[in-house]
């Protein structure tokens, strides 16, 4: 994998790994391994060192998200309003877990602590469409119109 336009102008050295993995996960949509040794080499350090920093931030992906990353709040306000049975209901309608991607890459699923959303908790944010207020109802009526109309506003 070539990193070398996404690298270039960039101050290579090891404490400025953070910022290059992000660097890397903002353009792919998350950290291939390729470029996580390349990283290393061209740092001149084991990759061991640029996966730990990898593995302990929650933050990172390891393999590509779905069309559809579907983030659940699960926030103060999100988990006293259902936020956990809404999960549970994604988990239900899409088989797979968090960390998951469905098999034809159209959903991918993650747990967040909060979108700042909280008047319309429970809330799922899927890119830029904010999902609020849901239940179960509205939660298949979201994957129906995730599934079907690219260009709609979140269901509210």
């Amino acid at each position: 994998m070539e990193l070398e336009s996404l690298l270039e102008g960039e101050e290579l050295s090891e404490d400025k790994v953070l910022y290059l993995l992000l660097r890397i996960q903002e353009r792919f949509g998350y950290l291939p391994p390729e470029a996580l040794r390349e990283l290393a080499a061209r740092l001149n350090i084991p990759p061991a060192r640029i996966y730990g920093v990898a593995t302990f931030y929650n933050r990172f992906r390891f393999s590509p998200p779905g069309r559809h990353h579907l983030r659940v709040c699960m926030g103060t306000a999100c988990h006293l309003a259902g936020g956990k049975l809404i999960l549970e209901a994604l988990e239900r309608e899409l088989g797979i877990k968090v960390g998951e991607r469905t098999p034809d890459g159209e959903f991918s699923l993650e747990r967040v602590a909060c979108v700042g959303c909280c008047a319309l908790a429970p809330v799922v944010v899927a890119g830029d469409k904010v999902f609020g207020r849901l239940n179960q109802v509205k939660v298949e009526e979201m994957l129906v119109l995730l599934r079907g109309q690219e260009g709609e506003k979140g269901v509210r």
